[in-house]
């Protein structure tokens, strides 16, 4: 669920002629036999992908008739994988795709539109803000599956030690990061170089990348300059970790948080069994979790992110039937409390906030910051407008690139992804 696509269309094209045959739900049909549809899950083959298989076997075992082919695909290589098969031959019948990419794929018609259909006779169970990322057009192409969004977390032994709490404002992180530092040896917290962690920032002083609704770029505005000035400045400090623009920074800071080497970090629901891993969560009620601070626009919050159902619209009928009935098993309330309880991810719909799964405390902690979660525009290409962010924020926070030249190239590139948005 790491944010951004890294796969190439090359790349993709590559993985696809070794597992296309895993997409052809007819290749293993019988006139007299089940139906078999093929499932591409786009979760963590190690902590997530178990839950999920288990989950098809007791759909299987209720459903004599359809098989469910699954098949464990790379997030960072779904996108472009799914893209490829969809326009050509060997796409999946079902495929969990993360909120941004339905838009784009109901754009270029790759998927089925699920509105009257029993893939949503649940509907009114499930958050109607995640509805909405699921639409295009008008037109509902997903059914949220799993939700999340990006929260401050934090140690609070380490906070209760230094005497702070968790921050209202970047401000308020600088200093807490400071007396931190100053009462346990701690750096205080650590930040991404990641344009998705850094949306936050954005904002936080009411701007975005894009405004979608008036088709102009903001990357580079004068709200969007102090949002990432705010951003490159808790780089440096007391307290404060100095950027890892490595290829591995990601692992880095993770390790770092979960084996108490740094005292907060802003990170997603994702992550909450490996926080659960690490020596400084062996008590799990030492994770604090808080909404992410507020800019100066007073506005606190992060992207709502997750993934959706979708069903392939060049499936047959009867593929599609029987992808539609799966669908909705997946999504019903007994199956996201089973992978709420063994994943610690986050259900769609409220009656599967248990007592049980509430008991969870990552669960129930990042459940309170969901209501902050900034809904993204229904913009087939929002996305990918991170990836001239992921170019350019490392090249800024190691020096190499001033803030002006490098959200002024971040533009540019944002330019040939909306070609008919104005700068």
């Amino acid at each position: 669920m790491r944010r951004g696509i890294a796969a190439t269309a090359l790349v993709a094209s590559l993985a696809l002629a070794a597992t296309a045959c895993g997409g052809d739900s007819d290749s293993g049909d019988k006139a007299d036999g089940p139906v078999t549809i093929t499932w591409w899950d786009t979760s963590n083959a190690t902590n997530e992908a178990p839950t999920y298989q288990a989950l098809v076997k007791e759909f299987e075992a209720a459903n004599k008739d359809i098989k469910v082919k699954y098949v464990n695909v790379p997030f960072d290589q779904a996108q472009n994988k799914f893209d490829t098969a969809a326009g050509t031959k060997g796409a999946p019948d079902v495929l969990r795709a993360e909120v941004g990419w339905t838009p784009a794929f109901a754009k270029n018609s790759f998927l089925l539109p699920l509105d009257g259909t029993e893939a949503l006779a649940e509907q009114d169970k499930i958050k109607p803000n995640l509805l909405e990322q699921a639409k295009y057009e008008g037109k509902t192409y997903g059914v949220p599956f799993t939700t999340d969004t990006l929260a401050f977390v934090y140690n609070k032994e380490l906070f209760e030690k230094a005497g702070v709490e968790a921050p209202k404002t970047w401000d308020d992180l600088k200093k807490a990061a400071a007396t931190v530092k100053a009462e346990t040896g701690v750096d205080g917290y650590w930040g991404s170089t990641a344009g998705y962690y850094a949306q936050p920032f954005l904002y936080g002083e009411g701007t975005d990348m894009v405004d979608a609704d008036a088709k102009k770029i903001t990357v580079n505005s004068a709200e969007a300059q102090k949002a990432y000035g705010t951003w490159q400045s808790l780089f440096d400090g007391k307290g404060l970790h100095k950027a890892d623009v490595t290829a591995d920074a990601y692992a880095h800071i993770q390790d770092a948080f979960v084996n108490g080497k740094v005292a907060s970090i802003i990170q997603g629901p994702w992550e909450i069994t490996n926080f659960y891993k690490g020596s400084a969560f062996k008590d799990k009620n030492n994770l604090g979790i808080a909404t992410v601070p507020a800019g100066t626009a007073g506005t606190a919050g992060a992207p709502t992110g997750g993934h959706n159902l979708s069903v392939y619209a060049g499936s047959d009928e009867a593929h599609q039937k029987a992808s539609l009935k799966f669908v909705k098993f997946m999504t019903s309330a007994k199956a996201q409390e089973t992978i709420a309880l063994k994943n610690s991810t986050l259900p769609t719909r409220d009656d599967a906030y248990t007592d049980q799964v509430k008991a969870d405390p990552g669960i129930a902690g990042y459940q309170t910051v969901l209501t902050a979660a900034q809904p993204r525009p229904a913009l087939p290409e929002y996305s990918s407008l991170w990836g001239p962010l992921d170019d350019e924020l490392p090249q800024i926070a190691s020096g190499k690139k001033s803030l002006d030249k490098g959200l002024g190239d971040a533009e540019t590139s944002i330019a040939k992804l909306v070609p008919d948005f104005s700068k």
